[in-house]
């Protein structure tokens, strides 16, 4: 840590700072809603974290108008850093705080769930030809026995998926929208889709779905995940031992508007995020390219963003 160990002692005696370390420990929060899980004001949260920053103890960064927050990485190797977390813990155990967690994610989630479900928007329209053009590609790709669509929204990416996989596998919380990818499937006629109304963490845990794909592909979900690394986990187990990823979703942008009208949690996510939460999740060989506006959505609300792409295997 950047702080000598006499200052370190006496930066981790003071409670607040306990229950801070261990919370952003847990997850990466927005101030207010660290304020929130301790029931403290918010000048008083942002003076604690800055002790806590300049120590090295603990990371900030802005995206657009919120401050996050969480835990440095390797901050936890340090036996003195290691005990004060656990004490952490510890407290915000009894009080009772750890449960508030799930709330706060949930919320997170709330609006996004609420818009999606009343959303009548559609991706657009594919070229008609399109999936004769995949369906000629198809042989380059060595394994494409299984590949699953997680949180498929209106089915857009299973125009590209069907021609292409021998059988597809497609899930989103939303029955609204799935609804919308049936009748996309009934309107092409493709028979090897099915579809599923699952929580990305069930599908993972499914003994049905985890460990199986060759391909798990999620297009524009990470920025709804209320833990982005945690989804990117979810996303993992559901591959085949050496099986791909691919997160397609929003370059990092300053676009308010999406979360306040789009129930965006994360106004995107960097190339250097998207490497990082491949660190952190154990996936191997990552590729990232970055696609530009003209060639994405063309239009919309989200038609003037970049978007990148990951790509990576699992180990």
């Amino acid at each position: 840590m950047n702080a000598p160990r006499w200052k370190l002692y006496k930066l981790i005696s003071e409670p607040t700072r306990l229950r801070l370390l261990a919370l952003t420990g847990e997850a990466e929060f927005a101030i207010g809603e660290l304020a929130e899980l301790l029931e403290e004001a918010q000048p008083g949260v942002s003076r604690h974290l800055k002790a806590l920053r300049e120590s090295g103890l603990v990371e900030t960064r802005r995206e657009g108008t919120r401050v996050l927050a969480r835990l440095a990485p390797g901050a936890h190797e340090d036996p003195v850093v290691a005990d004060a977390l656990a004490t952490g813990l510890s407290l915000c155990r009894e009080e009772r705080r750890l449960g508030r967690i799930r709330s706060i994610l949930e919320a997170r989630e709330a609006a996004s769930r609420a818009h999606f479900d009343a959303s009548g928007e559609t991706s657009g329209a594919w070229p008609s030809e399109l999936p004769a053009y995949l369906a000629a590609l198809a042989p380059l790709i060595p394994n494409r026995s299984l590949a699953i669509d997680a949180g498929t929204g209106d089915g857009a990416m299973l125009e590209v998926l069907a021609p292409v996989f021998d059988r597809v596998i497609a899930f989103d919380r939303s029955s609204p929208r799935l609804a919308e990818a049936q009748a996309r499937l009934d309107e092409r006629g493709y028979t090897n889709v099915e579809l599923s109304h699952l929580e990305l963490g069930e599908a993972a845990e499914s003994a049905d779905l985890r460990g199986k794909a060759d391909a798990v592909f999620a297009a524009r979900v990470l920025h709804h995940a209320s833990v982005p690394k945690n989804a990117l986990r979810h996303l993992a187990n559901l591959a085949a031992p050496t099986g791909s990823i691919i997160v397609v979703d929003y370059a990092e942008h300053s676009d308010e508007r999406l979360r306040a009208e789009h129930a965006d949690a994360w106004l995107g996510f960097s190339a250097e995020d998207l490497r990082a939460l491949a660190d952190e999740v154990g996936l191997v060989s990552p590729h990232i390219s970055t696609v530009p506006a003209a060639r994405c959505a063309g239009g919309g609300h989200d038609g003037h963003l970049d978007w990148n792409v990951l790509v990576a295997r699992v180990a």
